[in-house]
């Protein structure tokens, strides 16, 4: 396997690349990046005082047309004790080489690869659960479809899940099962007819009306464009399957906190009120979905908030983060991690 190197985030972060074989396009690779809890202090230490979340592993998946960038998201956890994994998919961001097709993928399930091999980077094995870490899975958008439907078919892995306005229905539910047997067929006849781009890059703009210059972030356009990668028939086909599996109900064994913006509002053009809503996904949709996920599930829905919970305005992205840290505080106090937690290495 290849080593760490220094990530283009820079500071405590690292890359590691993971080897995926090949397909119709060349060789396939997926990236895991990685930034670990700073030392504890030594008083702290011979106190016996824990931090959080130490014996923590957390592993962040991005959403479409996406990578990961959000040190500040990752710092979250890694001040809290947790070591933090975030991982750039095949064909996206990091991941994505000469020839290839951005984003694109014929079943969501292909991505049990990426995540296997992630897993095993981390020291967790193969599967996931050959640790006496905690596990937390966390994802956003498609990220949050994708890590749902993974957890759902390996029970008992994961500790905990937050997603993060995961795309869990399509935009307007009922347009889904009419839609469906259409793309179907589109998919098998031409899965790489592109669909006609609708994104005006709205939602672009509208973080860039609200960045924080006391929190900036520096996003690389050509892994994250201003408007949506293309969509292709086989991918939306997919995408669509994982809704229907979402619908007929998953079985997420490990508690869910779900984060979503209180509103939605449709980017036919541009306002103000873009600014401080979710552009992409109708969120009543997405937190009747959230339901369906598995016993236990908590839907935290923040008023200002943007598609991204922590890409919004000040306000609303500091009320994501105090939401996060009450859910994961309380998570903590009542989970029964597998095994003792050993000492941060």
């Amino acid at each position: 396997m290849a080593d760490w190197i220094p990530d283009v985030l820079g500071d405590e972060f690292e890359q590691l690349t993971l080897d995926l074989g090949t397909d119709e396009q060349g060789p396939v690779v997926a990236t895991l990046v990685r930034a670990l809890p700073p030392e504890q202090e030594w008083w702290d230490r011979v106190r016996g005082r824990r931090r959080l979340l130490d014996g923590v592993d957390v592993l962040y998946v991005h959403g479409w047309s996406d990578y990961f960038f959000q040190k500040r998201l990752a710092r979250f956890w890694t001040s809290r004790g947790a070591r933090f994994f975030a991982l750039d998919l095949r064909k996206y961001g990091r991941s994505l080489r000469e020839g290839q097709t951005p984003g694109y993928i014929a079943d969501l399930a292909i991505y049990d690869q990426d995540i296997g091999a992630a897993l095993e980077a981390m020291g967790r094995g193969l599967g996931g659960n050959e640790s006496a870490r905690g596990l937390v899975l966390f994802g956003h958008s498609t990220g949050g479809l994708t890590l749902s439907l993974w957890a759902s078919r390996h029970p008992g892995v994961a500790d905990a899940v937050v997603l993060n306005s995961p795309w869990l229905e399509f935009q307007f539910a009922p347009v889904r099962a009419a839609l469906a047997p259409v793309v179907e067929l589109q998919a098998r006849i031409r899965p790489m007819e592109v669909a006609p781009q609708v994104d005006l890059g709205y939602y672009t703009r509208a973080q860039q009306e609200v960045a924080d210059p006391d929190d900036p972030m520096e996003i690389d356009t050509a892994w994250r464009p201003v408007q949506t990668m293309a969509v292709y028939a086989g991918w939306l086909h997919a995408i669509l399957t994982g809704h229907k599996t979402v619908a007929a109900g998953l079985s997420i064994s490990a508690p869910v906190c779900v984060l979503l913006s209180a509103r939605f509002v449709p980017p036919t053009r541009w306002s103000e009120e873009l600014t401080s809503a979710d552009s992409v996904l109708v969120v009543d949709d997405i937190a009747r979905a959230a339901l369906r996920l598995g016993p236990s599930v908590t839907v935290e829905r923040i008023d200002g908030a943007l598609h991204d919970v922590f890409l919004s305005r000040h306000a609303a992205r500091e009320e994501a983060y105090a939401r996060l840290e009450r859910w994961v505080t309380g998570w903590r106090a009542s989970a029964g991690l597998r095994g003792p937690e050993p000492r941060q290495t």
